[in-house]
């Protein structure tokens, strides 16, 4: 999925989001503003992963929504 399908898909996402990273605050979703670089960002932050690692687990989750 690309930055533009992310964005505009985002709100159908959220509580998909909420729901698959346990971790992500209501806040922290709400400061995403389904910017993909910012999902990542969060990613990162909640879970200690690499960017290569946030990367891989966004793709997947991409494919199942």
């Amino acid at each position: 999925m690309n930055d533009d399908q992310f964005e505009g898909k985002w709100d159908r996402m959220k509580g998909t989001v909420r729901e698959h990273w346990g971790r992500l605050t209501d806040n922290d979703v709400e400061e995403v503003k389904g910017k993909r670089e910012n999902m990542l960002g969060k990613i990162q932050e909640k879970y200690g992963d690499t960017k290569e690692a946030a990367e891989e687990k966004l793709v997947e989750f991409e494919r199942r929504f």
